[in-house]
């Protein structure tokens, strides 16, 4: 039982949660409301005032006010949901939006129970955009909106989807809307001329709802080809939304569009079937269709990657005849798909030239891939190199930003990833707070590689007999039915066993053997400005050494720096990714590493954990080198926040199935690494030697 406390030892700590020493604001009131609730409704709403102060005092002086009312009308879960709420929107939007939440405490409560088994979108964007992102075909955006489509580029989402009772389910509808979504891009949905049926048919609105109840099947079964786990829980969904049978008829109506050839243009014949018959129902995450707005984003879109293509085509040609392998002028290029597959379905092809194949990067690829989802195929006025001066690019180019460049002038979040933060203060995350981009990395031909094989060419060979025994060695199986040795202590459970009158086991033996190894490591190095000098190279030799030896063991393995200032400027080098090869480009960009700002740890862990979690592996390890605690800029990462949250990102990685190891060169380390890593999870060494045998060690401990 929580002690009572009176109106002078409330108004005390008020007086503390508000500064008012230099806030001035008046706490006596208040105290004396809250010293009339019971003990326990007192505590809960100084704790709250206190975590909600560490954010801002007048949000946190606007609850107290109406603390009493508010646990009148509300229970503690729902007042947890309108602070935290209150809190998001004063890092999203400022203290007006904050302050606005706080004070309509009516409204929200009207909402609140909707919102309470909702997902919602700013807290959802940051694992849609990566979902949606990493499926085939065109790159798309999410925004919020009132109600759910696409033009085409972006896919509107509603602010809350909260049609289910559990908050599971809801997210289910946001992804199921996502992808769907996707699928109408992907899959050519808008590639049918739908404004002149739609003008042809009396009722326009019917047509458009035919053609989308049509449309629909084919999209269905294009997802359950591509994403056959999410399509089971999509059917689910439709079930729970709408359990209504479908009509009589409609499955063997609509028969031919679950089949591979099946096209848009297909849906709209069947449309001209169907119209005067009973739809199904059209389940919520399908949302509406906009075709002319598609068509009016589609046909911006159309003039300007023709005018990209060829331009790139024109690049490619002029390098062709530099390079001297076609000395004749390049008029045209020509397509051809691979293995045979459908043309638009797979996007696969070979670019090709005088009967040679030509090599082309990601991007013209992406940009082939986005003109065949509109078209159909790529028309062949599209493969003629731009002549000179043809096109002005300025004018009809998207408004990109180069990583390196993102940072200068107004601040832009395209294409980064957002990640949440934990404040441990609030004891809830900063939503989409920490802004992470991967930069590109330089490379640097010198002579540093040499130097590291040369200057430990003895410890290198000793450090590559050890790792080769790893690769060889055996693992000890006990307890098993057959082997080459008797398990004493399985032997000793057993004849205890027997002798109480229980039946005796047979698994009795141990023996040896030799698994297939399935491990990947990503190496997180620590670029922030103190490792400035011999840390940063002794980094650097340890990232050599290191390589050098994993190439004996054949584990997949990444190497990735970071560094930054502030949350909007999270950076990330991808020095090596996993499907890389250790070649002259990833020695010449771990050679070209160097230190830059300060070290936000966690957005940089939540990230490469991330990166780490695309990979199959049935052990994957987290490896950290660095020289310090978690550092930023402002003093308030730098404290006790940045190692909360570090602490924080590790615990969600552990969730994932990732084993997080930190070396450090900090011997003041053991401060507070055993609070981030844990006792056995981190090690401090002060000579580069000693490096990689430590990394050896963490391979025995976790791998055997």
């Amino acid at each position: 039982m929580r002690p009572q406390l009176d109106q002078m030892q409330i108004q005390t700590l008020l007086d503390d949660y508000f500064e008012v020493e230099y806030s001035f604001r008046n706490t006596r009131k208040i105290s004396e409301e809250l010293a009339g609730l019971p003990s326990e409704e007192q505590a809960y709403i100084l704790d709250w005032i206190r975590r909600t102060a560490s954010t801002h005092i007048e949000i946190a002086y606007q609850f107290a006010q109406q603390a009493p009312g508010a646990l009148r009308q509300m229970d503690e879960s729902m007042i947890e949901a309108w602070l935290v709420q209150s809190m998001d929107l004063y890092d999203t939007s400022g203290l007006h939006a904050a302050l606005a939440t706080i004070r309509d405490m009516d409204v929200f409560v009207e909402q609140g129970r909707e919102r309470a088994a909702g997902s919602v979108f700013d807290e959802q964007a940051g694992v849609l955009l990566p979902f949606v992102q990493g499926l085939s075909g065109r790159k798309l955006k999410l925004e919020k909106a009132d109600y759910l489509y696409t033009d085409g580029e972006v896919i509107f989402l509603p602010a809350v989807m909260a049609h289910l009772p559990n908050v599971r389910d809801n997210f289910l509808l946001y992804k199921a809307a996502v992808a769907y979504h996707w699928a109408q891009v992907r899959f050519g949905t808008f590639r049918a001329d739908l404004i002149p049926y739609m003008e042809a048919h009396p009722t326009p609105e019917r047509a458009l709802r035919c053609f989308h109840a049509v449309e629909t099947v084919r999209l269905n079964a294009c997802i359950e080809r591509e994403l056959p786990g999410l399509f089971r829980e999509m059917k689910e969904l439709s079930k729970k939304l709408n359990p209504e049978p479908l009509p009589e008829g409609w499955v063997k109506q609509v028969a031919f569009l679950q089949t591979r050839q099946a096209t848009a243009q297909d849906s709209l014949d069947i449309c001209k079937r169907v119209i005067g018959n009973r739809l199904p129902k059209i389940a919520l995450f399908h949302g509406q269709l906009k075709p002319d707005l598609v068509l009016a984003v589609m046909l911006r879109r159309i003039e300007r990657e023709k005018a990209k293509l060829r331009v790139d085509l024109k690049a490619i040609a002029d390098d062709l005849q530099q390079s001297g392998d076609d000395q004749e002028p390049i008029d045209r290029f020509s397509l051809t798909p691979l293995d045979d597959s459908p043309f638009v379905e797979e996007m696969q092809f070979e670019l090709q030239v005088n009967g040679k194949s030509v090599p082309f990067s990601e991007e013209i690829r992406d940009l082939m891939t986005s003109i065949v989802q509109d078209l159909g195929d790529i028309p062949e006025e599209y493969l003629t190199p731009a002549g000179p001066g043809e096109y002005d690019l300025k004018d009809i180019e998207e408004e990109t930003l180069k990583p390196e460049e993102v940072w200068s002038g107004t601040y832009h979040e395209d294409g980064a990833f957002l990640y949440q933060e934990w404040d441990y203060r609030r004891k809830h995350y900063r939503k989409n707070w920490c802004v992470v981009r991967e930069m590109p990395v330089r490379e640097e031909y010198d002579d540093f590689v040499a130097g590291v094989m040369y200057k430990y060419r003895r410890l290198l060979a000793s450090l590559r007999k050890t790792f080769e025994a790893l690769r060889d060695e055996d693992r000890l199986l006990k307890r098993q039915v057959y082997g080459d040795s008797v398990d004493i202590d399985a032997f000793v459970e057993a004849w205890a066993d027997m002798h109480t009158g229980l039946e005796m086991t047979d698994r009795l033996f141990t023996r040896m053997h030799r698994e297939e190894r399935n491990i990947a490591v990503m190496f997180m190095v620590d670029m922030s400005g103190s490792t400035q000098g011999w840390v940063n190279e002794a980094e650097r030799e340890a990232l050599i050494l290191l390589a050098e030896s994993l190439e004996m063991l054949g584990d997949r393995y990444a190497i990735y720096g970071f560094t930054g200032m502030s949350r909007k400027r999270c950076e990330v080098f991808p020095v090596k990714s996993f499907d890389q090869p250790y070649d002259d480009g990833v020695k010449a960009r771990i050679s070209a590493m160097r230190a830059g700002d300060y070290t936000r740890m966690g957005a940089a862990i939540r990230h490469l954990s991330h990166r780490l979690n695309e990979v199959e592996a049935r052990t994957k390890l987290l490896i950290t080198l660095s020289d310090g605690k978690p550092d930023d800029y402002n003093d308030e990462y730098r404290s006790q926040y940045g190692i909360e949250d570090t602490r924080q990102a590790l615990f969600e990685a552990r969730r994932q199935g990732i084993h997080a190891f930190c070396i450090t060169i900090d011997e003041e380390g053991q401060d507070y690494l055993p609070h981030m890593y844990g006792a056995a999870n981190y090690t401090v060494v002060n000579e580069i030697e000693k490096l990689p045998l430590k990394v050896s060690d963490i391979y025995k401990k976790i791998t055997t």
